[in-house]
């Protein structure tokens, strides 16, 4: 889905290819540092718990950064993570929006990304699919 160095007009990747290509390596980390890879887990859900910001503000937090810094997997995961907390499509584009305010150029092409992911996720849902 988010291939910065394709050639231009190359296809892309789309969430499901980034999510697939990860899954593997991401599980063999797991095996090799899973003192690290558990405590990562534990912080992020203690940061992502709703306190007095809710769950889908911090995801749409943890969206723009991810756009900021053009991280695709990041993108995948707290899209499909906002889609769960009940952030609408228009809440997404709006972070993207704000994402190309404070990023320029790079967020016309990462906060695009994130709006596709968006209706990836959506389609998951209504297919019945699970959104991890």
């Amino acid at each position: 889905m988010f291939d910065a160095d394709a050639p231009r007009g190359a296809p892309v990747q789309h969430s499901h290819e980034v999510r697939a290509e990860l899954r593997e390596p991401a599980l063999a980390l797991r095996t090799l540092i899973p003192d690290v890879l558990r405590g990562y887990g534990e912080m992020s859900r203690a940061a992502m718990a709703p306190g007095e910001l809710s769950s889908a503000t911090k995801e749409l937090l943890a969206l723009a950064i991810a756009i900021t810094r053009e991280c695709d997997g990041c993108i995948v995961s707290h899209t499909r993570s906002a889609v769960r907390a009940g952030v609408t499509r228009q809440g997404i584009a709006e972070v993207a929006g704000v994402a190309i305010m404070m990023n320029g150029g790079p967020g016309t092409v990462w906060g695009p990304r994130a709006l596709r992911c968006y209706d990836e996720a959506v389609a998951d849902i209504l297919k019945g699919e699970r959104s991890s």
